[in-house]
């Protein structure tokens, strides 16, 4: 598995340089602002109605008797290249942050080829203004497993007579690396782009950041073993 900078399109490239020359910015945009607005919520409670109406059960809100005229609502994944877009608050502390960016040219993610690395490896993030990957994508968490004299060995233990399962393993030791985790090498399984649509039902789910700053920052590594220990 190569975890180099990856390989460059010309798209990608574009992207850099305007990576190279943008501006630091310090907003970050809240992707639930309209989804989790009060009055919103309000208007689309169904529990505090008289009456439901068929068409309000749906998602459409539209006749469900009928698919005359009915569309999808068209996907727009359009955003400014990386490093002159603006940042999205996390959903919750510790969350993924997600991809503020156009990801043109830079999808998919392939065992040879893995162009976010070209800008947010920690030793290049800086000078292009991009989040540097952190400290838990250079540690492995997993637990220490070999086999031996037939028996699976995990952190020192013999699962099924020592150990009944891998989960009866409170915290594995874990283990930093200099290079990045292979198991951290997929981005976009955590980390995806945001589409321009308005969701179809409002949100009322409310973050607990337990301070302001971890609306835009956090540390996984730090609060990794927290309620565990």
């Amino acid at each position: 598995m190569k975890i180099g900078h990856g390989t460059p399109t010309e798209k990608a490239t574009t992207h850099a340089a305007a990576a190279a020359v943008a501006a630091a910015g310090g907003t970050y945009i809240d992707l639930n602002a309209d989804a989790s607005d009060e009055i919103r919520i309000e208007q689309e409670d169904l529990g505090n109605r008289n009456t439901v109406s068929e068409k309000a059960l749906g998602l459409r809100k539209t006749d469900l008797y009928s698919e005359d005229g009915i569309t999808g609502v068209k996907t727009d994944y359009s955003r400014p290249a990386p490093g002159s877009s603006t940042k999205f608050e996390r959903a919750y502390k510790d969350a993924p942050p997600m991809i503020p960016h156009s990801v043109e040219g830079l999808l998919p993610i392939t065992r040879e080829n893995n162009q976010c690395l070209g800008c947010h490896l920690p030793e290049v993030a800086k000078s292009v203004g991009a989040t540097p990957i952190p400290l838990s994508h250079f540690t492995n968490y997993r637990p220490d497993t070999v086999m031996k004299d037939g028996k699976v060995i995990k952190e020192g233990k013999v699962l099924g007579k020592d150990l009944g399962n891998t989960s009866d393993i409170k915290l594995a030791k874990a283990k930093k690396m200099k290079t990045l985790y292979e198991g951290r090498f997929n981005c976009s399984q955590c980390h995806a782009p945001q589409a321009k649509v308005k969701t179809d039902v409002a949100n009322t789910f409310k973050p607990d950041y337990r301070g302001g700053v971890y609306k835009e920052h956090s540390s996984l590594a730090d609060a990794m073993n927290e309620g565990v220990e």
